[in-house]
């Protein structure tokens, strides 16, 4: 009995035994044909999954992460929610769009109204008919004195500059300075009729009085209004013997400007002298 027990453990450890042994080789078998045999690509778990090895994949919650051999696996945190009420934040722009914003208007330089052209013309229309009916003396005095300052600027810094200077010397009686000046300010701004008033009558005081007879047809031309041109107009046809002359050019004067005290003392006696001889 003792003997049959033993032969029946020496079985079962034999079979036992056989069957570790088998086991061994067949991993081993395995393993080489895994090394031979190409490797066959496995399908990479979606983003929002996390795979165990047997195991299907396994669904991860919105915003969890796990962490296996490869490192951090999961989706990215969902962003964080706004409160419905709060002003929604924009993000700052980009240089390309920048570039695409339309860029805002600059304003309008800042300049006088006093020389922009239809402006100009406008106030000075104002003076003229105030001046023409204006029965005070003092009164008139100050409309021209209006009407000249207006002349006298054309909005050019530089012609401005050099009237200045050439005023100056005119002044001092520095009468071929002054002409010298105005040549350039003429052939600056050819349309300013006060450079060219400024000259004639420089020209005047020079006593070169044909220079300033043309120099007056120049005013005339571009303000036909100016009552200083045609006075000295009528001062130089006076000097030079054409009194009739210079009598219906100081009139013309006086009908722009009735209260030129000067001008119309001048018409008095000339009227007297004139047309009493005709008589």
């Amino acid at each position: 009995m003792r003997d049959l027990t033993d032969r029946s453990h020496r079985t079962i450890f034999s079979a036992g035994l056989a069957f570790i042994v088998g086991l061994a080789g067949l991993t081993a078998a395995l393993a080489a044909n895994e090394d031979a045999a190409p490797a066959i690509p496995r399908p990479s778990a979606p983003p929002n999954t996390l795979q165990i090895p047997g195991l299907p994949p396994v669904e991860l919650p919105p915003g969890s992460r796990a962490f296996g051999p490869n490192g951090a696996q999961g989706v990215a945190p969902l962003p964080p929610q706004r409160d419905a009420d709060a002003p929604a934040r924009r993000a700052p722009p980009t240089t390309a769009q920048k570039a695409e914003e339309p860029k805002k208007a600059e304003p309008p330089r800042k300049r006088s109204d006093i020389n922009v052209p239809d402006t100009r013309q406008k106030f000075l229309a104002e003076l003229f008919d105030r001046l023409g009916k204006s029965g005070d003396v003092d009164e008139a005095r100050g409309i021209a004195g209006a009407i000249e300052r207006v002349w006298l600027r054309t909005g050019s810094d530089t012609s401005d500059l050099l009237m200045g200077r050439a005023v100056s010397a005119f002044q001092l009686k520095q009468y071929d300075l002054a002409i010298e000046i105005l040549d350039k300010v003429v052939v600056l701004d050819p349309e300013w009729a006060e450079a060219w008033n400024k000259r004639a009558t420089a020209k005047y005081f020079a006593d070169d009085y044909q220079g300033a007879m043309a120099d007056i047809g120049e005013v005339l031309k571009l303000e036909p209004r100016h009552f200083g041109a045609l006075s000295g107009m009528g001062f130089i046809l006076q000097k030079t013997g054409f009194e009739r002359r210079a009598l219906e050019v100081f009139r013309k004067a006086l009908g722009i400007y009735p209260k030129l005290d000067d001008i119309k003392k001048q018409v008095d006696q000339m009227t007297i002298e004139i047309e009493g001889r005709e008589i």
